[in-house]
């Protein structure tokens, strides 16, 4: 007994532990203290009844010495339950210590059977009602407000974790994969087809004309140095002028007719050879093949592989600028889109439904698949305490309910005792 009265050992019990344990004291003092008020009251009314006291002394003492007996015999089973009782070898006593790893199997059994069965965790889910208490509780702004907070603070944690080297590496890999698994030269094809069937390259081409015909009219010296470099030697330099003059002439007027009037004869060409090279983009072998080669070396340039890998910095710093900041377009979206999730699910019993279905599958098929894992939580906690700390633990648990039995069997024996001797006083009378 009087080991139950030392302070909790460090690393064996906790701190929890420690009112439990002095609750645990305060019983045990209580019930041999009344254990030993019994022997004394017995030890009283024996030497009064030898003194000639009167009959009553024999009732006092037959319920005293039946309240001992009944205590006696308490505190016996009480304490072989967590220990040898006076440290005698007794048979079938200090059960727990002695049973502790089948105690803590037949306890994983109990609550993987009783507890994680498949029946018992979708009646327990389907009375929560998970899809209606989330739908109320992301209904409220505040509630949106706090699932938006908090999913921001992961999206920039999980960014922060991640290295750029590591996702600028995997992202040029998997574009520069894709891109040259997928040949483009038919969707361009296509693309070039419609955009010609639609007239939509024809703000491109007055954009083109425009700008030559602006650029000749500011570079007429550049185009005669370009006829002067390209004459013969020997041709007179005035010529060379006129010749060079002549040119520029020319084509300001072709670009500038070409610009202001739609139906130009080389706008018509141009809408030719654009459908021309439509077509081989589709059909034509050699031509695919070159735009495949063409694509394939300017993947593989440094400038286009560095461009593809920097996209990852300016991608993750607008994400992360955005989360941190509660009145940004994303956070706000993200906000509307709780609530809008919130709002459905409290409207809508299907989609409720739904829900409740995807998280009582997704439950039972964790716990059936790992049932056997997760009640080896206990039955693998127990086996790793000693045999002395297991029991000390379910004592301080248990053992001051445990008391109370002692404080019965004391009281109900005498009761016992009492009444037995008062039959057999009264029988012998």
């Amino acid at each position: 007994m009087a080991e139950a009265t030392r302070t909790a050992e460090p690393g064996l019990l906790t701190e929890a532990d420690a009112d439990k344990l002095r609750g645990l004291t305060r019983m045990k003092a209580l019930a041999t203290g009344l254990l030993v008020f019994v022997a004394v009251v017995y030890a009283l009314a024996t030497w009064a009844e030898h003194a000639g006291a009167g009959a009553w002394a024999g009732y006092v003492a037959a319920a005293a010495e039946a309240g001992m007996v009944g205590a006696l015999a308490d505190w016996f089973a009480v304490t072989a339950l967590f220990r040898r009782p006076l440290g005698l070898p007794i048979p079938h006593t200090a059960i727990i210590p002695t049973k502790k790893d089948q105690l803590g199997r037949s306890l994983g059994d109990f609550v993987g059977e009783n507890f994680l069965a498949e029946d018992v965790v979708r009646q327990k889910l389907r009375s929560i009602g998970l899809g209606d208490r989330l739908g109320a509780w992301l209904s409220r702004p505040e509630s949106a407000e706090r699932v938006t907070a908090e999913l921001a603070t992961a999206l920039r944690g999980g960014l922060t974790v991640l290295r750029d080297a590591d996702v600028q590496a995997v992202l040029a890999e998997a574009i520069t994969r894709r891109a040259e698994a997928q040949e483009i030269s038919p969707a361009l094809g296509r693309l070039l087809e419609k955009t010609v069937a639609d007239d939509g390259h024809r703000r491109f081409v007055d954009l083109m004309c425009a700008q030559a015909a602006e650029w000749l009219g500011k570079h007429r010296d550049a185009v005669l140095t370009a006829v002067e470099g390209g004459a013969p030697g020997w041709t007179p330099r005035f010529v060379d002028r006129r010749v060079g003059d002549r040119v520029h002439r020319e084509l300001l007027r072709f670009v500038t007719e070409m610009r202001d009037a739609p139906d130009h004869p080389a706008r018509a060409a141009l809408d030719r050879f654009l459908t021309d090279f439509a077509a081989k983009l589709q059909g034509d072998e050699e031509t695919r093949a070159r735009v495949e080669k063409l694509k394939t070396d300017f993947i593989g340039r440094p400038e286009v592989q560095e461009l593809i890998a920097s996209a990852w910095g300016a991608l993750r710093s607008m994400i992360v600028t955005a989360a941190e900041d509660e009145r940004s377009a994303l956070r706000r979206r993200a906000t509307e889109a709780v609530l809008t999730l919130g709002a459905r699910l409290s409207s809508d019993e299907r989609l409720r439904d739904k829900l409740d279905g995807w998280v009582a599958d997704a439950t039972v098929h964790v716990v059936s698949g790992y049932r056997a894992e997760i009640t080896s939580v206990i039955t693998d906690t127990v086996a790793s305490w000693d045999a002395r700390t297991t029991s000390r633990k379910i004592e301080l648990h248990i053992g001051r309910d445990l008391q109370f039995i002692r404080l019965n069997g004391t009281v109900i024996g005498s009761l016992a005792g009492l009444v037995i001797h008062a039959v057999t006083t009264a029988a012998g009378g």
